[in-house]
């Protein structure tokens, strides 16, 4: 019987994958789990298991190919919890093969971009109030160790395609989002990781065009480390490979580049008119 602890996550993208059992073990650890994912009925099973094991849970359902429903996801969280300590960025899709199609999200923007990075962009920014009052609390953006440069020029990749590159690129799109937003939070009490769980994990994701070369098991340790290690209290702005700190593609240390994406990232999310800095 997991004995409660008081505190409340969010986990995107947790019906599925090495989210879901991070979600599952969260459960089991005492944490009032909040479970995101399109299927609804694969969120309340999952629901159903946390709570089967004595744990705390509730599903929100949500669509990350679409800002409206990020934002009414947003808004659903603030109605469930008047606490958030810890979010885990973990919804995204995969490169859909070597070359895979390129797809657009409800809003228009190159559907990889916008699902990996661009939806927990604005989830992020829609829910730090709620993160600063919860302080101590933390994020963590689980990213991949498969990072492309962004292309300012041509961000929706709307020349020479594919799916590997756009998804390469909206990962390290998350890190160099994490780094630049862990200097907007310094003195807040909220910090914020990225990290590459591990290499071809044994996720549906992995099985459209490869051969998984580790375990879910082993992922979600390493989600776990940055989001409960007491080690990593206090510490913000870094990069993980697996359970050990490493260094992303260069673009990540650019400060210039991180300022292009803030820019354009707000300007995309619709959030321009309300952050400034």
């Amino acid at each position: 019987m997991a004995e409660p602890n008081g505190k409340t996550v969010l986990v995107t993208g947790s019906t599925d994958g090495v989210g879901r059992v991070v979600a599952k073990r969260l459960g089991e650890g005492g944490w009032r789990v909040l479970v995101h994912g399109r299927d609804r009925e694969r969120g309340e099973r999952l629901v159903a298991e946390i709570k089967a094991a004595g744990g705390a849970a509730q599903f929100l359902a949500a669509d990350f190919s679409a800002l409206a429903d990020v934002r009414r996801l947003a808004a659903a969280v603030r109605r469930a919890t008047d606490r958030l300590d810890l979010l885990i960025n973990n919804a995204g899709i995969g490169g859909g093969g070597p070359q895979g199609t390129r797809q657009e999200s409800a809003d228009g923007y190159e559907l990889r971009f916008a699902v990996n990075y661009l939806s927990g962009f604005l989830l992020t920014h829609l829910l730090l109030p709620l993160l600063e009052a919860s302080a101590p609390a933390r994020i963590v953006n689980v990213s991949s160790l498969g990072q492309q440069p962004i292309d300012f020029d041509d961000v929706m990749l709307t020349r020479d395609y594919s799916g590997m590159r756009a998804y390469r690129q909206s990962k390290l799109a998350q890190i160099l989002f994490t780094l630049d937003l862990a200097r907007a939070l310094d003195g807040t009490g909220v910090t914020v990781n990225a990290l590459h769980p591990a290499t071809f994990m044994d996720t549906k994701m992995v099985r459209e065009f490869g051969t998984p070369r580790s375990t879910v098991a082993e992922g979600a340790d390493a989600i776990l480390k940055l989001a409960a290690s007491p080690e990593l209290e206090g510490r913000s702005g870094l990069y993980f490979n697996g359970l050990h700190e490493a260094r992303a593609d260069a673009q990540a240390y650019d400060p210039q580049a991180r300022q292009r994406l803030k820019t354009l990232s707000l300007e995309l999310a619709g959030l321009a008119p309300a952050i400034t800095g």
